[in-house]
């Protein structure tokens, strides 16, 4: 477990410096395709320039995102999420597993929100087990007794403790961005009307820009998202079997959830992966499924099942 720790620890450093890279890089294209009309009258140094200066543009967003992300992140995703603190009164059996868990896991009681949702689900999101809160659906309470809703919480006490959450916030969070800069460059473009000489050059430049943004948003930044999530997912569920000493509730928590019909109004692609049962998994389309963050739940099920019956978690 102290190893899984330390690996993702090491995997958020790897994969937030590839995105770095991949943001100085499209500066850097966007550079010379800016710089390339005048390097003809200008000499070279006039594209070297403008690759310059396109990467540092790049860069400063990319940083911005990355300390967005490990200041305000978590807020944002319960803000969007429409997460509501959740009533220690009402929901005294949700605070009183939560508080026994994290007793039991050796860490700080993670803040409790509660989503207005009819479709059961949860999730974990924070920076560290001392800046971490989880949330639960008001389908989910609804639906799971004592038993199961506690192999749930602990499977979102798991990715706390393993520091999943943060990895996942800070690849969800440069996704977003460069989801949110495509979107504004597009817009731009499509309303920009060349004017003057490099007029035209601008508008390539834009083009260019929203494609390469759109990229990362819609291709590279969910693939690297998928190579996260698969496994985190099946090793949450062991760590939870670990935490509660009973595989039983999470088994049939899972086997709820694979026969729930409910679409999470109030999920987006941003915090799908964070949930324990992706939202988007709830669909017939093959070309999703090749972006799917989670192992399938009869898997998942299939596994947990496999520990019961060796008596070994």
């Amino acid at each position: 477990m102290y190893e899984q720790i330390a690996q993702n620890k090491r995997r958020t450093v790897v994969y937030v410096t590839l995105f770095f890279i991949v943001w100085l890089a499209i500066g850097a294209a966007l550079g010379a395709i800016l710089g390339g009309g005048s390097a003809d009258t200008n000499g070279g140094s006039a594209m070297g320039s403008a690759i310059i200066a396109g990467m540092v543009i790049t860069g400063i967003l990319a940083a911005g995102g990355i300390l967005f992300s490990l200041s305000s992140g978590a807020g944002l995703v319960l803000a969007v999420s429409g997460a509501r603190p959740a009533d220690p009164i009402q929901y005294k059996q949700l605070h009183d597993i939560v508080e026994a868990l994290a007793i039991g896991d050796g860490l700080p009681k993670p803040d409790v929100y509660v989503i207005d949702d009819p479709s059961p689900n949860a999730f974990a999101t924070g920076t560290s087990p001392k800046r971490a809160a989880i949330t639960a659906t008001s389908g989910l309470l609804q639906i799971m007794n004592r038993e199961e809703l506690e192999g749930v919480i602990g499977h979102e006490m798991s990715h706390i403790k393993n520091y999943d959450v943060r990895l996942i916030l800070i690849v969800s969070t440069l996704i977003g961005l460069a989801g949110l800069v495509a979107s504004i460059i597009w817009r731009a473009a499509f309303y920009t009307r060349p004017r003057g000489r490099d007029g035209g050059q601008i508008v390539l430049v834009m083009f260019a820009a929203g494609a390469l943004f759109s990229l990362v948003a819609i291709i590279f930044g969910p693939l690297i998202k998928l190579a996260l999530s698969r496994r985190r997912e099946s090793l949450a569920d062991v760590s939870s079997v670990e935490l509660t000493r009973n595989p039983t509730g999470l088994i049939h928590a899972l086997q709820k959830l694979e026969q729930n019909d409910q679409p999470f109004a109030k999920f987006n692609h941003a915090t799908a992966a964070m949930c324990i049962d992706d939202p988007l998994q709830h669909h017939e389309s093959w070309f999703h499924r090749l972006f799917d963050t989670h192992p399938p739940l009869e898997d998942r099920i299939r596994a947990l099942e496999e520990i019961a019956q060796g008596k070994s978690v």
